[in-house]
């Protein structure tokens, strides 16, 4: 029996990727390929250093990310309700993605599985449309061919730009105004360093509950953050309260919220999550969003990020990845792979699902109504955002 072992050794300054064959007749136990990651040598009664969260990041959104630049497109005129925001790298990042739910909408996935030959993204894109608003996409990789930025073939460069969309078609009042090429490439040529404010715009404009962001620094020194277009069929609203499911991952006072009143709460506990549940009250979802990091994460962890802030939605919106749902997550890693150990990565993961739950958060409390959407939260639950309005939130 032959057996093919690749083997991946990653050690402190240096990596070695040794693929080997190995020709033996083996009992019927085979074993399994080895993927084995250094650990830093500590002293044998030194215990692990914890590993805390410090708080937000400056701005409390993705850009706190260093090596970020985030631009959006919006439209609510003229029978559009829907928009694109792209996610610029520039100099390449380390991306993974989880896929989860019935209904997903995605370009270029498949090349961010691990091992491939394409290790880096130069953008990538999250927006509405549907289907149609993948073509965004192709405006995003217009723009980055013209400034070079890609991976050299031949006499040029290809970009690669990842997309994900949400359903949000005819939320404008005409379902053949969704976002085109243009939409991707103003959207890029927008992108910059600036704090990423939730609300309406871009992928929020015609999701259900609009867009949202937030990071968070750690005490390892690296930041986390993450943005969201939430257009879920669940709620992230708990009935029972009407507070947000996500309400509990607060850091510091970032909500402000306190209990709503139960004359504003009761009418809203009969259904699920209260009036227009769902998404506009249309069979018609997603929620696509991006966590990203500044540590140096291989592919195989970045994809791991994914995963793990995926699966963290449970918290946050119930119930998570139906059949109509195609939620998708991406994990970007800003700063070129090199050796972690254990406890950073599983900080980091940690916070990444963290941070995604309270970006959907701000999202909720940050969109307001833009013609036929829902009302915005404090509009519906004033008593909840008393504090809120006295901080000028």
């Amino acid at each position: 029996m032959v057996q093919r072992y690749r083997t991946v050794f990653t050690l402190p300054g240096a990596r070695w990727r040794v693929g080997a064959l190995v020709a033996a007749a083996l009992p019927a136990l085979a074993l399994p390929a080895l993927a084995l990651r250094a650990q830093p040598a500590r002293p044998a009664t030194q215990p692990p250093a914890r590993i805390t969260v410090i708080g937000p990041g400056p701005t409390n959104s993705l850009t706190d990310v260093p090596g970020l630049k985030v631009g959006h497109f919006t439209r609510s005129d003229s029978g559009y309700r829907s928009g694109t925001t792209v996610i610029r790298t520039e100099k390449g990042a380390t991306a993974g993605y989880s896929q989860m739910g019935g209904a997903p909408g995605t370009k270029e996935t498949d090349l961010l599985k691990p091992g491939g030959q394409v290790r880096a993204v130069q953008a990538i894109m999250l927006g509405g449309g549907s289907a149609f608003g993948l073509d965004a996409a192709t405006g995003v990789m217009q723009w980055m061919e013209e400034h070079n930025f890609g991976v050299p073939v031949g006499g040029g460069v290809v970009p690669i730009v990842p997309a994900a969309i949400l359903m949000d078609l005819g939320r404008g009042g005409n379902f053949k105004k969704r976002p085109d090429a243009s939409f991707g490439y103003k959207a890029t040529e927008a992108a910059t360093t600036a704090p990423v404010r939730s609300g309406r715009i871009g992928v929020g404009m015609g999701a259900g509950w609009g867009m949202g962001t937030a990071s968070v620094k750690l005490s390892n020194g690296y930041t986390v953050a993450a943005i969201v277009g939430l257009n879920p069929a669940g709620s992230p609203l708990d009935p029972r309260t009407c507070l947000p499911y996500g309400y509990f991952l607060e850091l510091g006072d970032e909500f402000n919220l306190v209990q709503p009143k139960a004359e504003e709460c009761t009418p809203a506990a009969v259904g699920r999550g209260g009036p227009n549940d769902g998404s506009d009250n249309a069979p018609r979802n997603t929620t696509i969003a991006l966590v990203a990091t500044d540590a140096p994460l291989l592919d195989l962890e970045a994809e791991r990020m994914a995963q793990i802030a995926n699966a963290g939605l449970a918290r946050s919106i119930r119930p998570i990845h139906g059949i109509g749902d195609g939620d998708t997550v991406f994990g970007m890693a800003t700063t070129p792979p090199t050796s972690m150990s254990n406890a950073d990565l599983q900080a980091i993961f940690n916070a990444g699902a963290d941070v995604l739950g309270r970006a959907v958060v701000h999202a909720v409390l940050q969109s307001k109504q833009v013609g036929n959407s829902r009302v915005g939260y404090c509009q519906q639950y004033p008593s909840a955002c008393v504090k809120r309005a006295g901080a000028g939130k």
